[in-house]
């Protein structure tokens, strides 16, 4: 299979722009407030979905798949957009971008007992690893350092792992770009309840805050999302997606650096590097063991 048409692209699309909201929702959250961030974000990506929808002629989803659409709207759009950015009120952004790392082990236990996905062996220890490096990233810089910022983000991890069990079901009967589509739009109908306090925040937010607003909504939720879903589309096993989540915490260090001054330290350096190896074993492990063995 040629690397185009594999998972792996479309993944590291979204990754990378994933790895903007961590950073700019820390500076959205002076202009506004954690509802209005996601209502606004959202409201962004439908009109950019909607001008897509038609150029493509996108149909809509069965009748007795509205359920499925609308969980995934729920839990990807509603409710882990508002936990999320609760939890980037409190937490910094490098720390946030840890522990929603944890993702790849919520889904891959998730997919494991829903979807009985099997997993090799060295797979679940290139896992492992990655998972070592996040917690050595947490344990240098600290336990002291978790507040209630941490448990909101437990519990967006939760939920985005929901979304990704839902995308995958999804993505099997319907193209990657319905399966975005529908789940923005109801998330976004739900986020409407929060419409008047944004639109009195929005008379008094400068016009940087309406560029990273469009930007995310644009490329790290429309563009993304819908990357995220082709990846799932793709892929053989869930995880296999899922598995480049891990290399947030590095990819948000740096942009952190560059844009708020956060400079990385030795445990997201030595954290960092430990999460690169296992990435390597899960994603080119079984290429690198059929080479020694021929």
């Amino acid at each position: 299979m040629r690397f185009s048409e594999s998972c792996h692209p479309y993944a590291m699309v979204t990754i990378m722009f994933w790895t903007l909201p961590y950073v700019f929702t820390k500076i959205l959250l002076q202009y506004f407030s954690v509802y209005s961030i996601a209502f606004i974000r959202y409201l962004v990506a439908s009109i950019f979905l909607v001008v897509v929808a038609v150029v493509f002629k996108i149909k809509a989803p069965k009748k007795e798949d509205f359920k499925w659409f609308f969980l995934s709207g729920i839990s990807g759009f509603f409710i882990y957009m508002i936990v999320f950015n609760k939890g980037c009120e409190t937490v910094s952004a490098a720390t946030g971008s840890i522990i929603i790392s944890t993702v790849p082990v919520i889904t891959a236990l998730m997919a494991r007992f829903l979807y009985k996905e099997k997993i090799k062996t060295f797979r679940y220890i290139a896992i492992m690893i990655e998972f070592v490096g996040v917690a050595v990233i947490t344990v240098i810089h600290g336990i002291s350092s978790i507040n209630i910022g941490f448990f909101w983000l437990i519990i967006a991890a939760f939920f985005l792992s929901l979304y990704n069990i839902l995308q995958r079901k999804l993505t099997k009967t319907y193209s990657p770009l319905q399966a975005i589509i529908y789940s923005i739009f109801i998330g976004e109908i739900l986020l409407f309840i929060f419409l008047p306090g944004s639109i009195n925040e929005l008379k008094n937010a400068p016009m940087s805050a309406f560029i990273y607003i469009i930007i995310l909504g644009v490329f790290s939720s429309a563009i993304a999302y819908f990357a995220w879903s082709k990846a799932f589309s793709k892929a053989k096993e869930t995880s296999t997606v899922t598995n480049y989540m891990f290399v947030t915490p590095l990819l948000t260090s740096v942009l952190g650096f560059l844009m708020i001054n956060e400079i990385p330290d030795r445990a997201t350096i030595i954290g960092g590097s430990i999460t690169l190896v296992g990435m390597c074993i899960y994603n080119f492990g079984e290429i690198i063991k059929d080479k020694i063995i021929k």
